[in-house]
């Protein structure tokens, strides 16, 4: 098993156990911090980001190249290059170590124009969200960012026993205020998310 496989089977375990507390929030988590992430978080290209690779005075070497599911890119003079988990800087400097065997001194850029990002960076929202699903992280992304996102709640929710699932702190949990926060516009209920975030939606009880 490889060590990405790895690492999305420790992801999926955490995950698993967050939709088990779905039926059930009785224990009271302490608050989510309202600031979270550092100000120079880098982002971390992912399987399906669409990147574009500009080779300077090579436009026949330069184009826009999806990140395979295996998280590898194929260029020009270039083959099964590993792109996961790479920030597009570091990701340039591989592309031009590979091409500097076939042309002198390439100076290469990455921009990513589709955004994903790795599987342990993105967010998920579970449960009585109107529209659950999986976001790419942003940097100072915050629980009102995802909330939008994903269409508010529904009717059927219980906002304020809602948490979210640190995955970057070991599965720690938070409570938060999604109805307060929703229904009240109190904006003190609104945290930064972190990176790999698991939003978990309980229903209410009526």
């Amino acid at each position: 098993m490889t060590r990405v496989s790895l690492a999305k089977s420790s992801w999926l375990a955490l995950i698993a156990a967050a939709v088990l507390l779905l039926g059930g929030c009785a224990t009271q988590y302490p608050p989510a911090p309202s600031g979270a992430v550092a100000a120079d978080y880098n982002y971390l290209i992912g399987a399906g980001d669409m990147l574009s690779i500009v080779v300077w005075r090579n436009p026949e070497l330069s184009m826009g190249v999806p990140v395979r599911p295996d998280g590898k890119i194929t260029t020009p003079l270039v083959e099964d290059l590993p792109a996961m988990g790479k920030d597009p800087s570091t990701l340039a400097r591989d592309i031009e170590k590979q091409l500097a065997k076939y042309i002198r001194d390439p100076i290469v850029t990455v921009v990513v124009t589709g955004f994903v990002g790795p599987y342990s960076e993105q967010i998920r929202v579970v449960g009585e969200a109107a529209k659950p699903q999986i976001l790419p992280y942003k940097q100072k992304m915050s629980l009102l960012d995802v909330m939008i996102a994903v269409g508010g709640i529904t009717d059927f929710a219980d906002g304020n026993k809602a948490s979210i699932l640190r995955t970057a702190e070991g599965g720690k949990q938070y409570s938060v205020r999604l109805k307060d926060l929703l229904k009240r516009g109190d904006v003190s209920a609104n945290v930064d998310m972190r990176p790999g975030d698991v939003l978990i939606i309980p229903q209410g009880w009526f």
